[in-house]
């Protein structure tokens, strides 16, 4: 079934994802996990409910008792199922795709993940044989205070009060963002304004996806015309933030995970702070500067909050525009950072464009996607084109470090595609090297 990912569940809802998958799905869920009592939120999209109610079915029917929480982004039940103690949490949801499509993002206790490795495909393989043992019926209840735990957490990271008065403009999406913004800005001194705040599964307005600069135009220009000191958007489940600059820049959310952790390090001097590998090397550079320990880790949340707790790092940052917090149970946390960068440019002063200058050092090419046949032949084939380099890891697909640029290739985890980083000091060192590696890709 392709519906089971690495990371997650996500298929077309009527083709892949049928309410008779999720029914059975929900048993599959109890019988591998052996949970007793069970979180489950959805987002906005139109297949949600029914997707919900028939998931609840078979998750009650293999005995587990469910805490519906209702509408709700991924990181409020990954909060739920970690503040309240539930033995697992289900959020229905596909993330940034369109609104055709639907799936799961699933945790057990504490809001471990669970991923290919640990359990996702053990339960494809439940599914697909259809067997399961009888057992009690289980109940269902619901809880209806999540929202307001999950907005005052993100407030005690910090005395709101204190911050200087802010114009904030917000771009949702349509997303699950437009339940949580704001109930959270209107609690702060700040002047907000909402763009597509309605909860629309079917995205009219664009992709609900930061990483994607063009989603960010409309954002970008409210930011200028209204003159505002920053803008934020959210991808469809709210686990992913991304940022504009008073000028309409957008700010690179590697460059942002140094940033963080400036303000982070200030009372957690010597703390191990956590990038993907696909980060510039100002970020590691950053961390150092400021008395933290910088580790380089590989791309995926649920390898990343493993990685996390095995190293006791107290924040984690993601190319993707993902970040965790060791205080905030290692989870997805887009409103606790975007607190603590008002904290930043309240203490400082500073412009959020001034506060990023000084890690705009290297020239990067962005992600890269190539379609390849046999990807493991075409990184093969890279590796030997630069052989002599003076540093070559394999921690996630292909990193190559030379002393003047770095790259990183890597395999997608769902689509024939490789994914290609590339840094240097130059931009005339970038732009050969990249030639060189799609070179490399086309003798292939």
């Amino acid at each position: 079934m392709g519906l089971f990912k690495a990371y997650d569940m996500r298929g077309v809802y009527g083709e892949e994802l049928t309410d008779e998958i999720a029914y059975k799905f929900g048993r599959a869920f109890v019988t591998f996990l052996k949970c007793k009592n069970i979180s489950v939120g959805y987002d906005m999209r139109e297949s949600s409910p029914a997707i919900e109610k028939e998931l609840i079915r078979g998750l009650t029917d293999q005995g587990a008792d469910v805490v519906r929480i209702g509408l709700s982004t991924t990181p409020m039940l990954y909060f739920a199922v970690a503040k309240f103690g539930y033995d697992a949490g289900i959020n229905v949801t596909a993330s940034h795709n369109p609104g055709k499509y639907n799936g799961f993002k699933l945790v057990r206790k504490d809001a471990v993940p669970i991923s290919g490795d640990t359990g996702i495909y053990e339960m494809r393989d439940l599914v697909e044989a259809g067997k399961f043992k009888e057992a009690r019926k289980g109940k269902v209840a619901e809880r209806t205070d999540v929202l307001d735990a999950y907005v005052g957490n993100a407030l005690n990271y910090l005395d709101a009060g204190k911050l200087k008065k802010f114009k904030i403009i917000a771009d949702t999406g349509n997303g699950m963002a437009g339940l949580v913004i704001p109930e959270l800005l209107s609690k702060m001194p700040c002047e907000f304004e909402h763009m597509f705040p309605e909860l629309d599964g079917t995205f009219p307005n664009h992709e609900a996806n930061p990483l994607k600069t063009e989603t960010l135009r409309w954002l970008r220009a409210e930011v200028k015309n209204k003159k505002a000191d920053i803008g934020v958007a959210f991808d469809g489940d709210a686990d992913r933030i991304g940022f504009v600059d008073e000028k309409g820049s957008v700010v690179p959310p590697d460059l942002f995970t140094a940033l963080i952790a400036v303000e982070l390090l200030k009372e957690n001097k010597g703390a191990k702070i956590l990038h993907d590998l696909r980060s510039s090397r100002a970020v590691a550079e950053t961390i150092k500067e400021n008395g933290g320990v910088a580790i380089e880790t590989r791309v995926g949340h649920s390898f990343i909050k493993e990685h996390m707790r095995r190293e006791k790092a107290v924040f984690a940052g993601e190319v993707s525009g993902h970040y965790y917090l060791k205080d905030n149970f290692y989870i997805e946390s887009p409103y606790i950072v975007m607190l603590l960068l008002l904290k930043l440019m309240t203490e400082t002063n500073k412009k959020l464009s001034e506060l990023i200058k000084p890690l705009k050092k290297y020239y990067n090419t962005g992600e890269l996607n190539f379609e390849v046949k046999d990807k493991e032949k075409a990184i093969r084939k890279v590796k030997e084109t630069f052989a002599d380099a003076k540093k070559v890891y394999e921690l996630d697909g292909l990193s190559i470090v030379y002393e003047d640029w770095w790259m990183n290739l890597r395999p997608s985890n769902t689509e024939p595609l490789l994914r290609l980083n590339l840094e240097s000091t130059s931009k005339e060192k970038m732009e050969e090297m990249k030639e060189k590696v799609i070179n490399a890709l086309n003798s292939h």
